[in-house]
């Protein structure tokens, strides 16, 4: 049922995305209701789709790319809107708007001129309109005095209301903006635009709040799904992923969302772990659009998530140099790297890790990565460079004995590789050494670091010649058979293994037996231990006997 319902979505996304029907006049509604960007290709449509709405619909088009910055085509769709032989009052307000910081003075005369119209003196919207003109512009000041004129048109108005609190929140009066939404909401309780600005107004000071009000919005109108895109919004900015997939899911039924939207919901699948559902999203937009840095990255994504490294690695190749201005993120990097370590690709790995440090040098966790990479790859000294370069990154109050321990295993590996001269080798197992009597010096309850300076000093010494090994074993021992767990059986034989060794080899017959005793305690059929007993007590013997 979910596939089903998600193949249904993304029929919906490829009809959406490159079909021209659109719903009659739809777009000034969602314009109306605070969505603009939704609003804009529906407008842009509408335009030659229905004459009846030409005139409102160049006024709001105008305004979406005055919003964007992009005065040249607000003025071209302001100018298309002065039609008909009377002066368009909306749209005269508009190209007023746009030199309202260049020419003040003239612009304003042309705003008064239009509001002193027959018809203009008696409408609030264009006095509303006037208003944002001045709002729009940043100055709060001159659009209260037009706010003010429209108040007095009609007082109890829910679009003046809407323009009070637009007014308020530019104030950064959250409270009062919110006050004079509600108040919009009580004029007229189907004013869509309230409820959203109310909504995004709290999201971030009162979040249940702006999810009450939405969902206020969605009982009383359940056909207006853009709420259902904003309540996604809100609870993918609160990592409530499960909330949000739903949710936009539902959105996407409308037939009007966009590629942004659709990247989106297939990163909220991703981040609610619902990896195939998302690679699936990302793959059918890129049927559509293969140039997508945002599918191809979250292919790439995905893919790694699914354990399908080598298709990740197909889509990092098309995102990294096959996509239209892709926006580089570490992130990018490391998962890219993560596929090609696990394809045992060690070097380009690391080389992707260094390119996340270099685009993000607090990332200072990646050197623990390199490291790893280096330690997989058998180059431990890069290794135990990359590690320290991890630990000389980070506080000193927060090396903990973990990372401490993880170094000593470096050196101990380097000191027992194949590679290496013979001092090198040495030297490595003296710092190994070091390094895990810091283990024991900082936690001297775990048997760990005891354990590894046996080990280390064993490997220093491989005949036992100086038994050097012997006092660490021993401890090992003391602090295994005092925590009476037989999960520690493996130690008490190792450690039993050595000791018994090593007094056999001094001829301690007695006490070697104790240590092979203890194997067989655990462990009755171990051959070593009983070959080694029988040997002994062959010996002992033969001793007698002389």
């Amino acid at each position: 049922m979910k596939r089903n319902f998600l193949f249904l979505i993304l029929s919906i996304f490829i009809v959406n995305l490159y079909a021209s029907e659109v719903k009659e006049a739809e777009g000034i509604s969602y314009y109306k209701a605070g969505f603009p960007q939704v609003a804009k290709p529906l407008l842009i449509a509408e335009y030659t789709t229905d004459p009846s709405t030409k005139s409102e619909t160049c006024f709001y088009l105008g305004n979406i790319y005055f919003g964007e910055n992009k005065p040249d085509s607000a003025q071209i769709y302001f100018k298309k809107g002065l039609v008909g032989n009377e002066v368009d009052v909306l749209n005269t307000i508009g190209l007023a708007m746009i030199k309202i910081k260049t020419d003040p003075k003239s612009a304003d005369l042309e705003i008064q001129n239009a509001l002193k119209l027959k018809n203009s003196k008696k409408n609030p919207d264009y006095f509303i309109a006037a208003a944002n003109a001045y709002l729009f512009n940043g100055l709060i000041d001159q659009a209260i005095i037009y706010l003010d004129k429209a108040k007095e048109i009609k007082p109890k108005y829910a679009s003046t209301a809407v323009l009070s609190g637009d007014i308020e929140l530019a104030k950064k009066n959250v409270g009062n903006a919110c006050s004079n939404y509600e108040l919009a909401i009580l004029y007229d309780p189907n004013c869509k635009e309230a409820y959203v600005k109310y909504a995004r107004a709290y999201k971030n000071v009162n979040t249940p709040l702006a999810i009450e009000k939405l969902n206020e919005l969605k009982q009383k109108d359940p056909t207006f799904l853009l709420v259902d895109k904003e309540l996604a919004d809100i609870y993918y900015a609160n990592n409530d992923f499960d909330n949000a997939a739903k949710l936009y899911a539902s959105y996407l039924k409308s037939g009007n969302s966009n590629v942004q939207d659709f990247t989106k919901y297939a990163m909220t699948l991703f981040l609610n772990k619902d990896y195939t559902n998302s690679l699936q999203v990302a793959q059918m937009g890129l049927q559509k659009d293969p140039r997508n840095p945002a599918f191809n990255r979250m292919a790439m994504y995905n893919n790694v998530a699914l354990g399908k490294y080598d298709d990740a690695i197909k889509y990092a190749d098309l995102f990294f140099n096959k996509s239209d201005n892709p926006d580089i993120s570490y992130y990018d990097y490391t998962y890219y790297g993560q596929a090609l370590r696990q394809t045992k690709q060690y070097d380009l790995a690391i080389v992707q890790f260094k390119k996340a440090l270099k685009l993000d040098s607090t990332q200072v966790g990646f050197w623990k990565d390199i490291s790893d990479m280096y330690g997989e790859k058998l180059d431990y000294k890069n290794a135990i460079s990359s590690y320290n370069n991890y630990l000389n990154s980070i506080d000193k109050s927060k090396i903990n004995v973990d990372m401490i321990y993880d170094l000593g295993k470096l050196y101990y590996d380097l000191g027992n590789s194949q590679t290496d001269s013979a001092n090198v080798k040495k030297v490595a197992l003296i710092k190994a050494d070091s390094m895990f009597a810091k283990v024991v010096s900082m936690d001297s309850t775990s048997y760990r670091g005891y354990i590894w300076r046996a080990r280390t000093n064993f490997a220093l010494d491989p005949e036992t010649k100086q038994g050097i090994a012997k006092p660490f074993y021993e401890q090992t021992l003391a602090v295994v058979e005092a925590k009476a767990d037989v999960r520690y059986n493996p130690v008490i034989l190792e450690c039993s293994r050595f000791l018994g060794y090593y007094y056999f080899l001094k001829s301690d017959f007695t006490e070697s037996k104790i240590y092979w005793n203890k194997i067989l305690s655990i462990d009755p059929q171990n051959e070593l231990a009983l070959k080694a007993i029988d040997g002994i007590d062959k010996t002992l013997k033969a001793a007698k006997k002389k």
